[in-house]
């Protein structure tokens, strides 16, 4: 159990039954009445985020968030199959756990699985990835505005804006939280 009062960024807690994580808290102490906390919460299995306020003595359970590192093997439209690499077990996860977070992760491509009380909820790709543009348009000679980009399809099917001057055929860092072009590797 946690108290409000020891919150702090980063801490998972169970509250109205599912997971949050704490984004934000503020202790507030006003001139009249009680100090309480005020929180952000971002919900870990819906992803919506609330804000919420308890007062310091408010006890509530800690959530043990197991990341385990797994291969993504595929996708067979309905289910998104991984491989633990140290016993090669296979598992299968539903289309609708994953949502769009591998959408620039390729298979065989390593990522982690989040789970509470062996409940899969979610799935963590690496920071960055490597990809190979697999169409753009090519860049003409005297198109040199500063900050220009266009757009370029990825080996995932992804679109990511890229400067003029990426071609198809070339290989970029991508970041997998925003979708954007990080650099040329």
């Amino acid at each position: 159990m946690i108290s409000a009062g020891e919150f702090r960024n980063g801490i998972t807690i169970e509250f109205e039954g599912d997971i949050y994580i704490i984004i934000d808290f503020q202790h507030v102490k006003p001139g009249k009445g009680a100090a309480f906390v005020r929180t952000k919460l971002r919900n870990l299995v819906q992803g919506g985020i609330v804000e919420r306020t308890f007062r310091p003595t408010d006890k509530m359970p800690r959530a043990h968030i197991d990341r385990k590192d797994m291969q993504y093997l595929y996708n067979d439209g309905e289910l998104y199959h991984f491989m633990d690499t140290e016993n090669f077990e296979q598992s299968a996860i539903n289309a609708s756990d994953v949502g769009d977070s591998l959408r620039f992760v390729k298979e065989n491509d390593m990522v982690k699985i989040l789970s509470h009380n062996n409940t899969v909820f979610g799935i963590e790709p690496p920071m960055a990835v490597e990809l190979v543009i697999t169409e753009t348009e090519p860049g003409f000679k005297g198109d040199t505005a500063t900050g220009a980009t266009k757009p370029a399809t990825v080996e995932t099917g992804e679109v990511v804006h890229v400067p003029l001057f990426i071609s198809t055929g070339d290989k970029i860092k991508v970041d997998t939280r925003t979708g954007e072009y990080q650099g040329r590797v």
